[in-house]
């Protein structure tokens, strides 16, 4: 089993949980993060909704020397081996708009997974009511 840790741009969320939920993953969870990449967070919420008009914030960008913190969703999926490089490959392709601060995938071993109400345990549950 693995783990897969996506970080998106915030309004890419539904078309990406829309596309997981059709190839048969409905089960995940989502949360609000903060953070910043190579881009060291320039261009802020403005960058996010158009990379475009970077251009037009760039020198107040790269003039202030504090670190900027641009609001994403990260997405975490469980799921077995064999189903991890078409849930990878949905989300690159839901999700690419080739310009900086698309995200990023990681994809993580999960030792066991246990189901709270049952006590049931292992990569079985992970599809099952």
């Amino acid at each position: 089993m693995k783990e897969i840790i996506a970080i998106i741009r915030r309004h890419k969320v539904p078309e990406t949980k829309d596309a997981l939920r059709d190839l048969g993953f409905p089960g995940l969870t989502i949360q609000s993060v903060e953070g910043r990449g190579r881009q060291r967070g320039i261009g802020g919420w403005i960058y996010e909704i158009d990379p475009g008009l970077n251009q037009y914030a760039a020198e107040k960008y790269y003039a202030d020397p504090g670190m900027k913190f641009i609001p994403k969703r990260m997405l975490t999926i469980i799921a077995d081996d064999n189903d991890v490089q078409k849930i990878v490959d949905i989300i690159i392709k839901k999700n690419q708009t080739e310009h900086v601060g698309d995200g990023k995938i990681f994809v993580c071993p999960i030792e066991n997974v246990y189901r709270v109400r049952t006590g049931a345990e292992g990569s079985e549950i992970l599809h099952k009511p």
